[in-house]
């Protein structure tokens, strides 16, 4: 096959039909569309390519900058599609978690602009998300840049509708279940709104992370209701899938099927037989299920490592922050904000120890207290009890979430402390006082 460019290989990618002796489903067939044989590697190549056709000859001679908020595929995507077409591209991130992701979207010449500072649970108090810098530097220079926006743009879904779902259904035929994890919600919504056409009894089932978890490429529950494309009435149910369950199905995946897909993958495939397994007994007839594969194993070694160490040769990891379980951070101690302020007003041995990220926090934090972002923090524990038994420890992060899993493995070992119920979000609610920073401006981390 000669092509002209690498952009002539998006799609077209191959469904794979799963032996029922790997998924033991008697009544349903389940396929995987394989995706992640895309030219760059994900199904982010789709989407990236949709958002910026018809504006390649605009971005050529207006030689504009195409600017993205991303901090994997569709930043891996985007850099290269605009490369290919000698444009340039700026991609606006938050602290990239994945070492290997980073390194390749380095190798792919990406500029990035990373805020290394931001925690990576959602922060509503911080003003210097990305989007809200990519937005700054749009009114800065106007007209210098296109902003795909693919969290709210509807050429996102649309470039799967118009060629992801087709494809399935040229295929497999007939879909009954379509199964997806949640990220930007483009392809369940492009795909499933394409499926459900032609099926309106397609049942679309969406695959989140468990709040605390970082799968990637996906989010948990509450963070899909801050994406645009995410429209909860389409989805038939929402299944919450580990990451120990992902990288289980991941292993699925790879040595069983020589499918060589990543945890977001795996998430698809056990939260397909999460939720497929319970009906398949209630089914007369054969019905077809399709999950789709998302990207490739190997950009996720280093997070592959952190969390199944002994599939390396390592040993396995120590207990942190990191390996609390969220029945156990359920079960931390926490105080209200009111129980906070008296807290307070006995300041004798109290350390308030801010979570967040260092620009949420320059910009605004309960006075007194201390910065140790999130990720720090779970470094720290690793190696060690950063406190001393005479102190008492409040953990605040911006919602609560993460607060609580510190609270857990410090109370654990013996520490007195406990998390602020709701965050800094309920502290600033509730009208109590916070302070500022000398200086709350904060450049990007060097693009190098």
């Amino acid at each position: 096959m000669l092509i002209k460019s690498i952009v002539e290989l998006i799609g077209h990618t191959p469904l794979l039909e799963i032996d029922p002796k790997v998924h033991g489903l008697k009544n349903i067939n389940l396929y995987a569309k394989l995706e992640h044989l895309n030219p760059f590697g994900s199904l982010k190549d789709r989407p990236a390519l949709g958002l910026l056709k018809d504006e390649l000859a605009a971005l050529t001679s207006g030689k504009k900058t195409a600017i993205e908020s991303s901090s994997g595929n569709m930043a891996k995507s985007m850099t290269l599609i605009c490369s290919t077409n000698g444009i340039p591209c700026r991609i606006v991130t938050n602290r990239i978690h994945v070492r290997e992701v980073k390194q390749i979207l380095q190798l792919v010449g990406a500029q990035i602009d990373e805020f290394p500072g931001m925690s990576s649970c959602p922060d509503p108090s911080d003003p210097n998300n990305p989007l809200a810098y990519i937005e700054r530097a749009m009114a800065a220079e106007p007209g210098k840049f296109f902003h795909g926006s693919q969290y709210t743009n509807e050429k996102n879904p649309d470039a799967h509708y118009k060629t992801t779902g087709p494809e399935i259904l040229q295929d497999a035929g007939k879909i009954d279940f379509l199964i997806t994890g949640l990220g930007t919600a483009g392809s369940s919504g492009g795909v499933g709104k394409f499926l459900k056409e032609k099926n309106p009894q397609l049942k679309i089932v969406g695959v989140v992370a468990p709040k605390g978890q970082v799968i990637p490429g996906i989010r948990s529950a509450d963070e899909m209701y801050e994406v645009g494309l995410f429209k909860k009435e389409l989805y038939t149910a929402i299944v919450e899938v580990s990451v120990e369950e992902s990288i289980d199905s991941m292993l699925t995946l790879i040595r069983k099927l020589g499918v060589l897909g990543g945890p977001t993958a795996g998430a698809g495939l056990a939260g397909a037989l999460k939720y497929l397994q319970a009906l398949d007994a209630t089914l007369a007839a054969k019905h077809n299920a399709v999950f789709i594969v998302c990207d490739r194993c190997e950009w996720y070694i280093s997070f592959l490592q952190k969390h199944r160490p002994q599939l390396f040769g390592l040993a396995a990891r120590k207990e942190s922050v990191r390996t609390v379980t969220q029945p156990q951070a359920d079960a931390a101690p926490q105080v209200t904000v009111d129980d906070a302020v008296k807290w307070m007003d006995n300041p004798n041995g109290l350390v308030v120890v801010d979570m967040r990220g260092s620009l949420a926090f320059k910009a605004s934090h309960i006075p007194g207290s201390i910065n140790m972002p999130q990720e720090a923090l779970e470094d720290m524990s690793e190696w060690g009890v950063p406190f001393s038994n005479g102190q008492r420890v409040l953990f605040v992060c911006p919602t609560g979430e993460q607060s609580k899993k510190c609270a857990s493995f410090f109370k654990a070992r013996g520490i007195t402390c406990a998390s602020l119920s709701g965050g800094f979000i309920a502290w600033r609610d509730a009208g109590k006082p916070t302070e500022r920073a000398a200086s709350a401006t904060v450049k990007p981390a060097d693009k190098s």
